[in-house]
């Protein structure tokens, strides 16, 4: 089962912030550096004047005017500061997954990745807005459903085990990891899977009891996840991946699809 993790937002109040020397962020816009450059500069601006003999509104060689040269300031602005906001989201991660989401501060989240605290706040408001985004996931179901049930169960397994829940500081790791010691934690967890996989599944499940019938899918590949990767367990945590395969597998398929 293949995670994915969520496309990036909008970062607050502008496309990125933008560097004062240091190699951090400050609270300044690329739309706000636009709009308040001088006429004819974009975000970083060069230097030369306007040649008097070409008229007010030439431009000296090395200098790009109009809108271009905004455009193209804002845009590499704009590349800078999606780099810096995964660089946030990552440290993020690690730092939740380190200490717990109650221990975790902004300013550790930012010192983990070398910005202001300014911009972590810039870009994602608050540390429970942070959390959020940091451990959001999303299942991409209809590449891992078939015609088989089986298959498709499998799909599910081989993708949990080898992707997603073995990355330690993985949306869904950090996620349960910090589910096991804060409340919030825990209860975004429960309407995340609630929302991502019972809801979805329950919907393809026809036999009575379907919700029932997700729910105890969900709380297996949860079980296992948690077990193998969190605790440990030694059974879980040193077999091979085709024996939980196979032996899992029917078990989960026959909740799923008991008539198939």
């Amino acid at each position: 089962m293949v995670i994915r993790p969520p496309k990036a937002l909008a970062t607050r109040g502008g496309a990125c912030s933008i560097g004062a020397g240091t190699g951090k962020g400050t609270d300044l816009t690329c739309a706000d550096a636009v709009t308040h450059a001088p006429p004819g500069q974009g975000v970083q601006g060069t230097s030369g004047a306007a040649d008097p003999e070409k008229g007010s509104d030439a431009v000296a060689p090395g200098r790009e005017s109009g809108s271009a040269g905004s455009g193209q300031d804002a845009a590499t602005c704009e590349r800078k500061g999606e780099r810096t906001r995964r660089r946030i989201l990552t440290a993020a991660r690690r730092k939740f997954a380190e200490v717990g989401y109650e221990r975790a501060t902004i300013r550790a989240i930012a010192t983990e990745a070398d910005v202001d605290k300014s911009s972590v706040i810039q870009y994602f408001g608050s540390k429970q807005d942070l959390f959020r985004e940091a451990v959001r996931w999303q299942i991409p179901h209809d590449e891992l459903t078939t015609g088989d049930p089986g298959h498709t169960v499998e799909n599910r397994l081989r993708g949990m085990l080898g992707t997603w829940a073995a990355d330690p500081d993985g949306p869904m790791a950090v996620l349960l990891r910090t589910s096991m010691t804060s409340d919030e934690a825990a209860e975004l967890l429960r309407r995340h899977l609630t929302a991502e996989v019972t809801d979805h599944i329950a919907g393809t499940i026809d036999a009575p009891d379907a919700r029932l019938r997700a729910a105890l899918f969900s709380s297996i590949m949860m079980g296992i996840a948690a077990q193998r990767f969190l605790l440990h367990m030694p059974d879980l945590a040193e077999a091979d991946v085709e024996d939980i395969v196979r032996i899992a597998t029917p078990l989960l398929r026959d909740l799923v699809a008991p008539e198939a």
